[in-house]
């Protein structure tokens, strides 16, 4: 694609993400268009087609013609998280590029699946951590980087839905949960403020008796990870309780809070304190979905890995694995080493304005606010 101006995406899959920021984000990503839509749902296919002027829409039994189709260049994946992988290695054999919604998939070895298939077919594969480009997560690692707040010691986090029953996030075969779902943002947050991978987990799980949304996942989780330099990481998410979204990381001369850590709804506010000197700075709500794709775009045209990669997904699924047998077994787990190679930096920001949908079909909030 050296000769190439822009890359041409499929979105596979049009739930409440997908409709809500993914197809408006292509309005303004740079050398980045949509080209064509795949789902199930017929009335979404027109009407979604008819709101973005896109008159290509394939069924999910037409997805391979879509890949052989010449009309796409790449797909972005926002399907249920146990179709991921099945989506993505299709994609990668086919010779098309990938960007897949996280978690990157349900296990451990759909992850390295998902990474040989691109690997073999020389494809690209980056999983849509569109923090790695947002301002105020940037700065806080630059704020480790430097020195300013000393060496990191402890991250803590909460972060929290009320999720509405029937949601897709409440359904074990689809690979729900609060783990998969939101404690993934945990734990990024933590490998990329402390720069490395833990070594060893330990999470308890609830699930209240009396309430039916959680026959099948748990409610709450509470996680501790032990990283290599004795530092320490400590969360808990929920699908039952009102919305809460922060983390603080202590460090020897300082400290760093960062408000709405995780979400894309509302501006952040980080507060910086360094031996005793505070200042707080807020970060205007930006298209962070857009960011990741005009990167990806990018670095398909310039023939670059991107960051994060594949082997960031699975960083974080292995992290999950870990803290899943650890809720089954009530003991903590050790993690064998591993290594992800590149990390984010504050080289990968993105300042995109926001964006609004045009239309939602057939999609609905995973929770009432």
């Amino acid at each position: 694609m050296a000769d190439a101006k822009s890359v041409r995406y499929a979105v596979v899959g049009l739930g409440w993400i997908a409709q809500e920021v993914v197809l408006p984000a292509f309005e303004h990503s740079a050398h980045s268009e949509l080209t064509a839509l795949v789902t199930g749902d017929a009335e979404k296919a027109r009407e979604l087609g008819e709101a973005y002027k896109i008159p290509r829409t394939y069924s999910y039994e037409e997805f391979d013609r879509v890949l052989v189709s010449e009309e796409v260049d790449a797909v972005y994946i926002s399907l249920p998280n146990s179709m991921h992988a099945e989506y993505a290695i299709r994609a990668a054999q086919a010779g098309i590029h990938v960007l897949c919604e996280k978690p990157m998939a349900a296990s451990i070895g759909e992850c390295k699946e998902m990474i040989r298939a691109a690997e073999g077919a020389g494809t690209l594969l980056m999983i849509a951590y569109r923090l790695h480009f947002e301002p105020a997560n940037l700065k806080a690692i630059e704020l480790v980087r430097s020195g300013e707040i000393g060496q990191p010691r402890t991250f803590v986090s909460s972060f929290s839905q009320n999720v509405k029953p029937g949601d897709i996030r409440l359904k074990e075969d689809l690979a729900g949960g609060p783990l998969m779902d939101m404690s993934i943002y945990q734990i990024n947050a933590a490998r990329y403020l402390f720069r490395d991978e833990p070594t060893e987990v330990m999470a308890f799980a609830t699930k209240p008796a009396g309430d039916d949304r959680f026959r099948e996942v748990y409610e709450s989780v509470a996680a501790l990870l032990r990283f290599p330099d004795d530092q320490i990481a400590a969360f808990t998410t929920s699908f039952g309780g009102a919305a809460s979204d922060e983390w603080q990381l202590v460090g020897t001369r300082g400290a760093v809070n960062l408000k709405h850590a995780f979400e894309y709804h509302e501006e952040k506010e980080m507060t910086i304190i360094v031996e005793g000197e505070q200042k707080t700075e807020s970060f205007p709500k930006l298209d962070q979905f857009g960011a990741e794709i005009q990167y990806f775009s990018d670095c398909i045209l310039e023939g670059k890995n991107p960051e994060p990669s594949g082997q960031e997904g699975l960083a974080d699924i292995r992290v999950i694995e870990g803290l899943l047998k650890s809720i089954e077994e009530n003991k903590p787990v050790s993690l064998v080493p591993f290594e992800v190679g590149a990390r984010p930096s504050g080289e990968q920001e993105m300042k995109l304005p926001p964006v609004k949908s045009k239309k939602i079909v057939h999609a609905a909030a995973p929770t009432a606010s």
